[in-house]
């Protein structure tokens, strides 16, 4: 933890309406300027307690409080400082060391989340009633997974449609690859309809953003090793990211390998080449034709879109740019819908409260679709959704825009 960032807290309280954790429980400790109390009584020579750790891992890592904080303070350095810290320094119950090690077992490799597709798949056919008989998470995890499709496996390059306007890499997910193929299919098509020859490594893995989110700094920093062997050396422009927790991890890989006498100056480079989907065609500008699409959308803010990487009205501007799409916006649009990495598995009850309370927002704002850029949230909203009795389509932003340059349908969503 670094003591010039504590400090750097005034206790003023703009934090605490955004803090999702402080809204469900009104407990100090549980906002982001209580957390810091905490690093700082840590730094002062308390010892890390089970209740301290509690309230660091009921931490979402959402970044709303860095966006609200007028002082400028870099709550999401301190709390990635301050993982590392728990997971050195506390001592986790057996359960809870079995949890996290079947969570980062699966979460970060695409063909274990791939084996699972099958058995998945059957649940979904055989129907909801199983769901009660599941063990532990597992009921969670299957109550938050979108219908299973089947993945068409993308070509190692596309060529851009027309004059040549950069060479991207794009990154396929871990998640994102294994549940939501359909929108690396769009981004890819999206992306060539724009100008662009897409790069797409077959032997991609894991950027690591789960794990230096929850302080597996080593494991964090092997995943990002793949990444920057994988696409340094592919020719490209930019690395093209659809998946805003995995986009405002890999903007910081130089910070995370700066120490890594091999990786570092590599690294470096790498991330100042990360860029959103959205963002990159916000720096581009159109070209392909927009086709009408006449329905209504509700767009979320991905947390790790809007607050971790500042990304708010790109998106917006792409699908306003589409005719006869109408944008609704949603009430309180800075709470995180509970998904933030494998939080909601972590955390499955607060998880649900704050999804049921999104989801009622999203629901109010009468869309025929919810619109997003995270596969999380994608998920996390459609369940709560479901869970309410509610009804709307989900897609990506990447989904939209590729129904609309191709003039078809946009799809059945999920």
């Amino acid at each position: 933890m670094d003591p010039d960032l504590v400090s750097d807290c005034v206790h003023c309280g703009f934090c605490l309406p955004t803090c999702p954790t402080y809204v469900l429980w009104g407990e100090e400790m549980d906002s982001p300027r209580g957390r810091i109390q905490l690093m700082l009584q840590h730094l002062e020579g308390e010892p890390l307690t089970p209740t301290a750790a509690g309230h660091f891992d009921a931490c979402l890592g959402c970044m709303a409080c860095v966006t609200a904080c007028p002082s400028g303070v870099r709550y999401d350095t301190l709390i990635e400082q301050t993982r590392v810290v728990v997971e050195e320094e506390h001592p986790r119950p057996l359960p809870e060391r079995a949890l996290r090690g079947l969570v980062f077992g699966l979460f970060p490799h695409p063909r274990r989340l791939a084996a699972l597709k099958q058995p998945l798949r059957l649940y979904q056919r055989l129907g909801s009633p199983l769901l009660d008989r599941l063990p532990g998470r597992l009921s969670t995890l299957a109550a938050l997974a979108p219908p299973v499709r089947r993945a068409v496996p993308l070509p190692a390059r596309l060529t851009a449609l027309g004059p040549r306007r950069a060479v991207v890499g794009m990154l396929t997910g871990c998640v994102q690859r294994a549940f939501f193929p359909d929108v690396n299919a769009a981004t890819a098509r999206v992306l060539a309809a724009e100008g662009c020859d897409v790069v797409i490594p077959p032997g991609q893995g894991c950027c690591g953003a789960l794990s230096v989110h929850s302080g597996r700094q080593d494991e964090a920093a092997r995943f990002a090793r793949g990444i920057v062997d994988t696409f340094t050396d592919a020719g490209i422009d930019a690395l093209v990211v659809n998946a805003a927790g995995c986009g405002s991890s890999l903007k910081e890989i130089g910070a995370l390998l700066a120490d890594d006498p091999v990786y570092a100056a590599r690294a470096a480079w790498l991330a100042e080449r990360i860029t959103d989907f959205s963002e990159l065609l916000g720096r581009l500008g159109p070209v392909a034709p927009r086709h009408p699409l006449p329905v209504t959308v509700a767009y979320h803010d991905a947390c790790h879109l809007a607050h971790a990487q500042g990304i708010r009205s790109q998106p917006r501007d792409l699908l306003r740019g589409i005719p006869g799409l109408a944008l609704r916006e949603i009430a309180d649009p800075e709470i995180c819908c509970g998904s933030a990495g494998v939080w909601n598995v972590l955390n499955p009850g607060p998880a649900a409260e704050l999804g049921a309370r999104k989801a009622r927002d999203v629901l109010a704002t009468g869309a025929d679709w919810l619109v997003t850029a995270n596969p999380g949230c994608l998920m996390q909203i459609g369940a709560g959704v479901r869970a309410a009795g509610g009804t709307i389509r989900t897609a990506h932003t990447a989904e939209v825009l590729d129904a609309s340059i191709r003039g078809v349908r946009l799809s059945r969503g999920r």
